[in-house]
C-alpha cells in the first residue's frame, strides 16, 4: 500500500503556511487602518491564543489542563516574535518586512541546524537560494522607501525569535500541551509590554476582533499544528517551507483586499515556489 504520509505532511504544511500568511494580513489590516496600536494587537492575540489553546486542551483531556513548566527559550522566543512583528510594522513597508522576517527566519534556523549537525543536501541549498530570489523580487519596494532602522532591528529579533521557537519545537512530545504553556507564560512579558509602551491611539471593537481572530485561529491552531510538523520536516525543510508565506499572503491579499496582482509578483511567486519544491523533494539517481 502507498504511504500517504508525505502528503498528508505537505497539506498540513500548506494549511500551516496560509495561517501565517493570515496573520500578515490582519495585522495589516489592523494597525494600517489604526483600529489598534502595536502593544494592544500583540497582547490581545496572545490572550485569545491563549484562551483557545487552555480550552481544546482541556476537551481534549477531559480535565483542568496541567501545564510543563515553561521552556525559557520558547516563550522568550515567542514573546520576540509577537512583539517585535507588531511593533516594526507600525513604521516598516510590508514587502520590505517580510524580506527581514522570513530571511532572518530562514538564516536562524540553517545556522541551527548546522550547529547541531544537520547536513542538507545541495538541492537544498539550491531550493533556499532561488526560493530567497523570489522573495527579495516579492518584497523590493517600489520607488523611494525609507526604512527606519528601528523598524529593521525590531523586525530582526522578530525574525531570531521566531527561528528559536521553531528550533526548539522539533523537541517537543505534545504539540498542543506546549503552545498553551508558551502562549500563557508568553502573555505576562507581552501585557507588561503594553503597561511599558501603551499604544497612542484608543483600540476599536473592529481593533480588538482582528487581533483575536489572529490570535485565536490563525495563531494558535497554526503554531500547535506547526509543532506537530516540526519533526517530521526538520530545521531546514521547516525553514524553507515558511519562504511559501509571503507569496500566500499576496495571493491572500488580492482576493480579500483587493490588491493589484503584478508580472513581478507572480514571477516572484513562480521562483519561491519553484524553490521550495527544488529544495523538498527527494531526488534519487536512475
Amino acid at each position: 500500500m502507498k504511504d500517504r504520509r508525505p502528503m498528508r505532511i505537505a497539506l498540513l504544511t500548506t494549511l500551516t503556511m496560509v495561517a501565517f500568511a493570515a496573520n500578515s494580513i490582519l495585522n495589516r489590516l489592523a494597525l494600517a487602518d489604526g483600529e489598534i496600536g502595536p502593544a494592544g494587537f500583540a497582547a490581545m492575540r496572545v490572550a485569545a491564543g491563549c484562551a483557545v489553546l487552555l480550552a481544546l486542551l482541556a476537551l481534549r483531556n477531559r480535565s483542568t489542563p496541567a501545564l510543563a513548566r515553561p521552556d525559557p527559550g520558547a516563550v522568550l522566543g515567542l514573546s520576540a516574535y509577537m512583539l517585535g512583528f507588531s511593533f516594526a510594522y507600525v513604521s516598516m513597508d510590508a514587502g520590505v518586512g517580510a524580506l527581514v522576517l522570513f530571511g532572518g527566519v530562514q538564516i536562524t534556523m540553517f545556522v541551527g541546524a548546522l550547529i547541531e549537525g544537520e547536513r542538507p543536501p545541495l538541492q537544498r541549498w539550491a531550493g533556499m537560494l532561488l526560493a530567497f530570489l523570489g522573495l527579495t523580487i516579492l518584497s523590493a519596494p517600489s520607488g523611494s522607501v525609507s526604512v527606519p532602522p528601528v523598524a529593521v532591528a525590531l523586525m530582526s529579533i522578530a525574525a531570531l525569535g521566531w527561528g528559536v521557537y521553531s528550533l526548539i519545537g522539533r523537541r517537543v512530545a505534545d504539540p498542543l500541551q506546549a503552545t498553551a504553556g508558551n502562549f500563557l507564560y508568553t502573555l505576562p512579558l507581552v501585557l507588561a509590554a503594553l503597561l511599558t509602551w501603551p499604544d497612542a491611539a484608543s483600540a476599536t471593537g473592529h481593533g480588538l476582533a482582528l487581533a483575536a481572530l489572529s490570535g485565536g485561529v490563525t495563531s494558535a491552531m497554526g503554531y500547535a499544528l506547526w509543532y506537530a510538523l516540526l519533526p517530521s520536516l526538520g530545521a531546514t525543510r521547516g525553514a524553507l517551507a515558511q519562504l511559501s508565506a509571503p507569496a500566500i499572503a499576496v495571493c491572500l491579499g488580492v482576493v480579500l483586499l483587493g490588491e493589484a496582482l503584478t508580472w513581478t509578483g507572480l514571477l516572484a511567486g513562480a521562483l519561491i515556489l519553484g524553490g521550495i519544491v527544488v529544495g523538498l523533494l527527494r531526488w534519487t539517481r536512475a
